[in-house]
């Protein structure tokens, strides 16, 4: 980095992923600092920089010297797991020197400081994680912990909807369950579906009889208001949508389809027409919405129809650093690996990453917005307003 490429990050201030340091006084601040830029999305902490002014003090040469033997202590000693960082010194224009010290986000979350206590960054500044739930998210975006693979409490064998699940098997291996040999508990044991004797999330989620009875907010919400307000008291119709996840996809579609425009384009008087927006797109937003949500998060999955937008809302950010325009090239990182399997051999998915390219291209005019903050994904699909 150059000194006119950092004057001008230090001029922009703090931010979650830049922090300013006067200098290196206490190593567990500092290792507590490290833990939550590791925890977040990494960043720089800049050495020689007095924090709230943004004044650039600069660092002796026995300091710098001193501050990078320090550092990589700090790493090593003061952190669990240990992280590895890279530093750089930068020269400004009047000669002083500052310290840069590079952090990445970290692949084996939730990361430590000394006492056991986890950090992450709030903004530009950091706090401590005490609730359970986050801390299973750390695990989660570490790849170390799946939701739908986690057992569900006081769900059992009784809890499946036999019917469904032997029609699955039936059609997955082109044989009865009883040609098997194989007891009916361990072919459920053996597909991830029974753990312990207890339904797994991605086993209740497909293949349970009664999913909302345990799992009560994983379920869609879908509202079709008057005007463009989400805040508006008036609606056309509104729906809580429960069931497995293919029962929920079929509904959220009928939900679509029912209360959106179908327009004639040259077809026959008596035909049904064209839905207004692409159904192709709909069918393969609203699927991916279903299997790679979010399931650490205790919230529902939101369909909202405005008079001038459609909107398609997952709990969860988009996971391991994907991006918008990732996704829009067909990268994919799985979030949730039954439920992708289970609806890759159920419905119409294929889970290459090939769902928000398809959409793309029925639906060119879709706008994604990656929520970190407020740990959301949505679709916007504008609506043609009538003049």
């Amino acid at each position: 980095m150059n000194a006119l490429e950092l004057l001008d990050i230090i001029e922009s201030g703090e931010t979650s992923r830049v922090q300013f340091k006067e200098n290196l006084t206490s190593p567990d601040k500092f290792a507590a600092e490290m833990v939550a830029m590791s925890n977040s999305m990494g960043g720089v902490i800049l050495l020689g920089v007095r924090d709230k002014t943004g004044e650039i003090i600069g660092l002796s040469y026995d300091e710098l010297r001193d501050y990078n033997n320090k550092i990589g202590d700090i790493a090593t000693n003061n952190i669990i797991p240990l992280i590895y960082v890279i530093t750089e010194v930068v020269s400004m224009e009047d000669k002083k020197k500052i310290l840069l010290v590079y952090i990445t986000e970290g692949v084996n979350k939730p990361y430590k400081d000394k006492k056991l206590a986890v950090w992450v960054k709030q903004s530009s500044d950091k706090r401590r994680v005490t609730d359970n739930t986050e801390m299973l998210r750390l695990f989660q975006r570490s790849g170390n912990l799946y939701a739908d693979e986690m057992e569900v409490y006081n769900t059992a064998i009784k809890d499946i909807n036999e019917n469904n699940f032997i029609r699955y098997f039936k059609k997955e291996f082109e044989e009865d369950i009883e040609a098997t040999g194989l007891e009916y508990s361990r072919i459920l044991n053996n597909l991830n579906i029974l753990r312990n004797e207890r339904l797994t999330l991605g086993g209740l989620l497909f293949f349970g009889s009664d999913p909302q009875r345990f799992k009560p907010a994983f379920c869609i919400k879908a509202v079709s208001f008057f005007g463009n307000d989400i805040g508006s008291s008036e609606y056309r119709d509104s729906k809580d949508i429960q069931g497995t996840i293919p029962e929920m996809f079929e509904k959220g579609m009928s939900f679509f389809t029912s209360n959106l425009k179908w327009e004639q384009k040259g077809q026959n008087f008596n035909s049904t027409g064209i839905l207004e927006v692409s159904k192709i797109a709909l069918e393969e937003l609203l699927q991916n919405a279903l299997v790679h949500r979010d399931y650490l998060k205790n919230a529902p999955l939101r369909l909202l129809i405005f008079d001038n937008r459609i909107e398609i809302i997952s709990p969860g950010s988009l996971p391991n650093n994907l991006t918008v325009e990732n996704i829009k090239f067909g990268n994919v990182v799985v979030r949730n690996n039954l439920l992708a399997t289970f609806c890759a051999k159920t419905m119409n998915y294929r889970g290459l990453g090939s769902g928000i390219k398809r959409s793309l291209k029925e639906q060119p005019d879709i706008e994604f917005t990656n929520d970190m903050e407020g740990e959301q994904f949505i679709v916007t699909i504008p609506r043609k307003t009538e003049q």
